[in-house]
């Protein structure tokens, strides 16, 4: 199948009512996520989750990515108005964003902000086409010894590539490897780490440690911060008209920002947040004039919104055709997939082409659909600003119980919400990343089955892991990765 014929088979997928609804309900739920600060697009997928269950797969992934992505947008407007980052990817924002509004133009940085997501997002698909097929055909040569090396890389980078507590990040990977481990071995049969309790011989339910670790240690972590203030009262649609300079400064730093999106959104353990930074950086380093940027600058508002949207789109890529979930929120994607029994990898474009393609036709159509909601609705998403806490917070709790309960209809599942939950809060006050948790839980499995698979093959030789170009690249690149990350940590201690 070619990519027109691909495109053409994926707008009948996307386009079926049923599936448009959920795309509509995905990107809008994404965007009221991303407009509250202090929630994000972790906690309101880990809420979903139980939801797909009683829905297709096609339906189930398209509204749990439309989160993802609407959360990018919705993100931008608190950054904007409160100076409070609805996402991390959005903490950028706030540098200039801010400054904008605080000078009367908060509705051109947010006009600016949506347009430069939109045409990332539009390019980041081009991307996500052209790499997907490639790589696809690509990874077809991969064995069980590749796989094994390059997910073992995928953590390590995770836990190492703009980190900087690398050893705390490393122990989160190792304790979600660990849970991952949690239940019956399918090979042997034995039990392991299950202390006798029989609700865990399936191992830990993926739902509950996702609602406990983002929807509950969420909303403990946040409860302490009593109301927003200084939310603006009103933005009109002509206050969003720019100047014919604010247009002129957009196009370059919007492309600039999509190049670097889509290259490292496309590689495992970077992501989007840094994808942003690195935006902002290149921005004022190439601009003629860097004096103005923190003060208002609109090209440190296009540049990282442009490179994260383009980002949360090729993330896709290595999720999708090698089974490689490159970031915590894809590792959930990788989950709701693996929840419907399907193991995304090289042959899935083949396999369950209405899936994939599906999927990148939905990106268009929300992504439409986000930039003709938000700009017109624009007042709305200022008002959700106002909600308060007191309201919000108990109505998750309700929620995370609901969701949970219904997946098995056990009450231990519960008991394991709450338990992560406070877990979650207590390593996030310890600066511990709960994600990589979730990161190494879902990884976990997946490595070991292929680890124990090249060592078959090899009747136990691990020289399988040197002997064969690919797995032994990925070995040399995890092994470069480590060194780096403990020079940079000696460089910084002896700097003192």
């Amino acid at each position: 199948m070619t990519a027109l014929e691909g495109i053409a088979y994926g707008f009948s997928v996307a386009l079926q009512p049923a599936v448009l609804i959920y795309c509509l309900l995905g990107v809008t739920l994404g965007t009221f996520i991303g407009v509250l600060p202090g929630i994000g697009a972790m906690a309101a997928i880990s809420l979903l989750l139980p939801i797909t269950y009683y829905i297709s797969p096609e339906a189930a992934l398209i509204m749990l990515a439309g989160v993802y992505y609407g959360a990018q947008y919705g993100g931008a407007v608190a950054s904007i108005l409160l100076r409070l980052p609805g996402t991390p990817q959005s903490a950028v924002t706030t540098l200039d964003g801010y400054p904008l509004a605080q000078q009367g133009r908060a509705g051109v940085a947010l006009f600016v902000s949506m347009v430069s997501s939109f045409t990332g997002s539009v390019l980041g698909i081009v991307v996500l086409v052209v790499l997907a097929g490639w790589l696809s055909r690509a990874a077809t040569a991969f064995g069980a010894a590749d796989y094994a090396a390059m997910m073992i890389l995928g953590l390590v980078a995770a836990s190492t590539i703009g980190s900087d507590r690398p050893l705390k990040s490393f122990a989160m990977v190792v304790l979600g490897l660990i849970l991952g481990c949690v239940g019956t071995d399918v090979n042997s049969g034995a039990q392991r780490f299950t202390f006798g309790q029989t609700e865990l011989l399936d191992g830990i339910n993926l739902v509950a440690l996702a609602m406990g670790l983002f929807g509950v240690a969420e909303v403990v972590g946040n409860i302490r911060d009593a109301e927003r203030t200084g939310v603006p009262q009103k933005v009109s649609f002509r206050q969003m008209m720019p100047s014919r300079d604010d247009l002129r400064r957009m196009p370059l730093p919007v492309l600039r920002g999509t190049t670097l999106g889509s290259f490292f959104g496309a590689l495992p353990g970077t992501g989007s947040t840094l994808s942003s930074f690195l935006s902002y950086a290149m921005e004022q380093r190439v601009s003629r004039s860097p004096e103005r940027f923190g003060k208002g600058a609109v090209e440190g508002v296009a540049g990282p919104e442009a490179a994260n949207n383009a980002a949360a789109i090729t993330a896709f890529v290595p999720t999708l055709t090698l089974g490689i979930p490159g970031d915590p929120i894809m590792a959930l994607m990788l989950g709701a997939l693996v929840i419907h029994g399907i193991q995304p990898g090289p042959l899935m474009l083949e396999a369950r082409p209405e899936m994939f393609w599906g999927l990148v036709v939905s990106f268009g159509i929300g992504n439409f659909l986000l930039l003709i909601l938000n700009l017109p609705l624009i007042g709305i998403w200022v008002s959700m600003l106002r909600i308060p806490f007191r309201y919000l917070y108990p109505a998750i709790l309700i929620f995370v119980c609901l969701g949970v309960y219904s997946v098995r209809e056990s009450g231990f599942d519960i008991a394991v919400v709450a338990i992560v939950g406070i877990s979650g809060y207590l390593m996030a006050l310890a600066k511990f990343s709960p994600a990589l948790l979730l990161l190494g839980f879902v990884l976990g499995p997946l490595i070991e089955t292929n680890l124990r698979r090249a060592l078959l093959i090899s009747r136990g030789d691990p020289m399988v892991f040197l002997e064969r170009p690919i797995a032994c690249g990925f070995v040399i690149a995890t092994a470069a990765l480590i060194v780096l990350t403990i020079w940079q940590g000696w460089r910084r201690r002896a700097a003192g």
